[in-house]
């Protein structure tokens, strides 16, 4: 890859990671139970995206029989990442549910050998710690009734979901098209959550429908479509490094519109869990 082009490539993941931060802000306002909310940002992302792969012409064709399954777990892990965010998100605030989510880079790290043939690295044990420490500042009194914890562990359980997710479709990237992988993704979300409709409320549609489709367009066929498309020139653990500034973002963007004002243990917990994303990046970036 040319230095030009690897600054575009850059360039276009820094925007999908803004457009993948409005998440926190928005799934905070968002007055719905986030089974419903996810249910409504996975059904009109899969109109947004089916109407673009038809417009471009993108080939929605599933090549291999066995690829139809994988597509399923990788929609799966994707919803459960999402709803765990957004309980996250709900129980505590922005800055720590975004920061939770980000150990997901060293998660990643970790089980990246598992899936494909990189090999394990033992600085990723020392990153490990790092992360480790960074959570426990976010919930130093580690009390399960606590929301705050309950939101910290909810966040590094949707770490986990989403660190799977990305290492499946990993697989799947060189041969199909990431605008068709999120589509796939969405409208399979769609249809397994559709049962959440009758038995949790959905009446704050009607007033939160604008926010819904914020989330839907920008944050969900937009930023999630450019962040896979993103994972055919970098790997994995790479990508997930490059965008390791959502949080930043996320919470600027909490501090403007939610008036949200992290504590010091946030900031010394955040500034541990980014170092970490940082070291790795640097580490990555030598390797090439």
């Amino acid at each position: 890859m040319s230095a030009n082009n690897h600054f575009k490539h850059v360039i276009w993941l820094t925007v999908a990671t803004i457009f993948i931060s409005t998440s926190g802000a928005l799934g905070k306002f968002i007055a719905m139970p986030p089974p419903v909310l996810i249910w409504w940002r996975s059904a009109f992302a899969a109109v947004f995206l089916l109407l673009f792969c038809l417009h471009k012409g993108v080939n929605l064709k599933v090549t291999k029989g066995k690829d139809r399954w994988t597509f399923v777990i990788a929609s799966l892990f994707i919803g459960a990442h999402w709803i765990t965010y957004f309980y996250s998100l709900k129980l505590s605030n922005v800055a720590i549910g975004m920061l939770s989510l980000f150990t997901f880079p060293v998660i990643t790290a970790f089980l990246e050998p598992l899936f494909s043939k990189v090999k394990f690295d033992p600085i990723h044990i020392i990153l490990g710690i790092l992360v480790l420490a960074g959570i426990y500042l976010l919930a130093p009194e580690f009390n399960l009734e606590s929301s705050q914890v309950q939101g910290v562990l909810l966040g590094v359980i949707s770490a986990i979901c989403y660190a799977l997710r990305i290492l499946i479709l990993k697989q799947h990237v060189s041969k199909y098209n990431g605008t068709m992988l999120m589509f796939y993704q969405v409208a399979i979300l769609s249809f397994v959550l559709f049962p959440f409709l009758f038995f949790m409320d959905t009446s704050n549609i009607k007033t939160q429908f604008p926010y819904v489709i914020l989330l839907a367009l920008l944050t969900t066929a937009i930023g999630h479509t450019m962040f896979v498309n993103s994972l055919k020139y970098f790997k994995v653990s790479t990508a997930s490094i490059i965008g390791s500034s959502q949080p930043v973002f996320g919470i600027i963007i909490a501090y403007f519109f939610l008036n949200e004002v992290p504590t010091t243990n946030t900031f010394l917990g955040g500034a541990l869990i980014l170092a970490t994303v940082v070291i790795e990046s640097i580490r990555s970036n030598k390797k090439k």
